[in-house]
């Protein structure tokens, strides 16, 4: 045993991958998360012990609804009332662009962190940290934070670059050490893969990491690595008692983790948050009204349209989904279009309008399918054809030509895609709406497909819809032979 020099106890609180303000209810009936809910653990957290470390784990401009109005600046400004001491950007926080990220981080009032994240010149991102060491009581923590190494595989960061996560992790680790740091925690939005060879390299004490949306806590008797899952369901708190002993000349540090998971559907909302969140829902709310377009051609979003031909909107839509994703071709289930409306030519396009068409949240992902397995999906959508069904495909950057008398799963009769005959090799990118992806409407070949953006990461289909009307401001997207009946 050594001679003790100091010890100390730090509560680390973790949450991550926090989209949206509001509290929801979930299966058990059972309100969870939202801000305000947030900040109650959160205070409580720092009312209970004055060595408290509050880590955001990346991921929060966007997606929401109201995100994509506002572009995340609701998120920043609730974001400050946490004010959490320490935050590394997710590749969500990327969604609107390498500009529109910076402006929100000249918003914050919070440390930012981001060894691994730099201009395209290779210096840091202003106001960036790449690492800290804080005294609790004579015991010194390194903070070190990374942005998720993938991000410009998932999102927009333009000329940002991503040093590697693993790496920098280690060099940083090292630097905090040599800076006199008895004890390190890296924060981390990044792959599992990625925290776990960190772990088995013990490159720090705890990691705390964001971007798999699970609850995840292990523990190996050298390095901790926990995740809060999404949406502050739950909150995870780590206990840490430190000793820190002089051993022969040496300064060593002992520690041992204890673990807290927070259900957040036990705690009380924090009524100032309440408030604050509540006048945001009402701006919102008032936005809904705002004409993101107007349209030159008629719309038809009725079952009896949507389920059984195809349809100017189902077009609109599915161009949506293909622009947005760089994709070759997309398609959307016309089960998931559900307003029932008709959009007469010159009608105005409100923001409630698209809300109101697309209220499953849905979020479009990317897979990488065969024409041939893309054609037995086409043959799935249109399986029932003429009888309306929910699973009829509505396409961009496709023509798909059938013949409905023909036995089920030979109906189709022609393949194209951007305007060549499909190959039934060939490998194409093709986005299409999560259900559809985890094999809803029966659609099995998109389910088996290679995912090249999870469904975690995927953003809503509401907002790349909205913002394409933005883009076009007037509709001029017809029916034009995408979807042939012979």
């Amino acid at each position: 045993m050594g001679q003790p020099i100091a010890a100390t106890k730090v509560t680390f609180v973790l949450f991550n991958d926090f989209y949206i303000m509001n509290e929801q209810l979930l299966p058990d009936s059972k309100m969870r998360g939202g801000f305000a809910r947030l900040a109650s653990v959160v205070k409580d957290e720092r009312a209970k012990n004055k060595n408290v470390i509050v880590a955001h784990g990346g991921d929060t401009l966007s997606p929401s609804l109201m995100s994509g109005f506002d572009r995340g600046k609701h998120i920043v400004a609730l974001t400050n009332l946490i004010a959490p001491d320490i935050f590394v950007a997710g590749n969500h926080e990327f969604d609107f662009g390498r500009d529109t990220f910076l402006e929100r981080m000249r918003e914050t009032k919070f440390p930012l962190y981001g060894a691994n994240l730099r201009l395209a010149n290779g210096d840091p991102v202003p106001d960036h940290k790449d690492r800290t060491v804080v005294n609790f009581d004579g015991v010194k923590v390194g903070l070190t934070g990374i942005a998720y190494e993938k991000s410009a595989q998932l999102s927009s960061p333009e000329d940002l670059q991503f040093l590697p996560c693993v790496d920098t992790t280690k060099e940083q680790a090292a630097l905090l050490r040599k800076e006199g740091a008895d004890f390190v925690c890296a924060v981390l939005h990044c792959d599992r893969a990625d925290a776990f060879l960190l772990q088995f390299a013990q490159a720090a004490e705890l990691l705390l990491t964001g971007h798999t949306h699970d609850l995840f806590v292990q523990y190996d008797g050298q390095t901790a690595i926990v995740e809060s899952g999404y949406d502050a369901f739950y909150v995870t708190c780590v206990d840490v008692d430190i000793l820190v002993q002089d051993r022969d000349g040496k300064r060593v540090a002992t520690w041992w983790p204890k673990f807290r998971v927070i259900d957040t559907a036990d705690v009380t909302p924090d009524p100032d948050m309440t408030a604050a969140v509540a006048k945001f829902s009402d701006d919102f709310t008032r936005e809904t009204e705002v004409v993101i377009a107007k349209t030159a051609v008629e719309l038809d979003s009725r079952n009896a349209t949507i389920r059984t031909r195809e349809a100017a909107i189902g077009n609109l839509f599915a161009d949506a989904m293909r622009v947005s994703m760089k994709a070759d071709a997309a398609v959307i289930n016309g089960g998931g279009i559900r307003s029932g409306k008709v959009y007469a030519p010159g009608s105005e396009i409100r923001l409630k309008d698209v809300l109101a068409e697309l209220p499953f949240n849905n979020r479009v992902v990317v897979v990488e399918i065969t024409g041939a397995d893309l054609l037995l999906a086409m043959e799935n959508g249109l399986a029932r054809a003429p009888v309306p069904a929910g699973r009829f495909p509505q396409v961009s950057g496709m023509k798909v030509v059938f013949d409905p008398k023909l036995p089920m799963k030979k109906r189709v009769l022609s393949l194209e895609v951007a305007g060549k005959p499909a190959e039934p090799a060939r490998v194409y990118r093709v986005a299409i709406l999560d259900y559809l992806a985890r094999g809803g409407d029966d659609y099995a070949t998109f389910r088996t497909a290679k995912r090249v953006t999870p469904d975690a990461d995927a953003p809503l289909l509401a907002n790349e819809v909205i913002a394409y009307l933005k883009a076009l401001r007037t509709v001029k997207t017809a029916v034009e032979g995408r979807i042939v009946s012979r």
